[in-house]
């Protein structure tokens, strides 16, 4: 009785406890300022001023924040394209959002993306 007692309190506990967001750890670059104006995945041009990335798999359109584990620094950003072709970085960033988390003298750093908001596939 004892052990059926710890079992349904173990599965309520789990039931109500929330999801572990989506983690992935990776290195991280920018776009080239040659890049500013170029027509993205979703079809608007790239900004450089703006809050953007690139990702392989993500669907388009998918809120993600990148944290820079070396200063703690963080952004959120929307995947608007497709990439990094490169296959030993996970996300391409705009210039803005790499200035904001301070990787732009690295030119590529380790960060953190955690899914915020992902919307459905494409």
């Amino acid at each position: 009785m004892r052990l059926l007692r710890t079992l349904l309190l173990a599965a309520a506990i789990g039931a109500t406890a929330p999801m572990a967001a989506q983690q992935y750890k990776g290195k991280a670059s920018y776009y080239s300022n040659s890049l500013h104006g170029r027509r993205m995945s979703d079809g608007s041009p790239y900004d450089k001023n703006s809050m953007t990335c690139a990702h392989r798999s993500l669907p388009l359109g998918t809120l993600v924040k990148v944290t820079n584990p070396k200063n703690g620094k963080s952004v959120v950003v929307k995947v608007t394209d497709r990439g990094p072709h490169h296959r030993r970085l996970l996300i391409d960033l705009s210039r803005k959002a790499a200035e904001e988390i301070d990787i732009l003298r690295q030119g590529v750093a380790d960060v953190v993306v955690e899914v915020v908001k992902k919307v459905k596939k494409e």
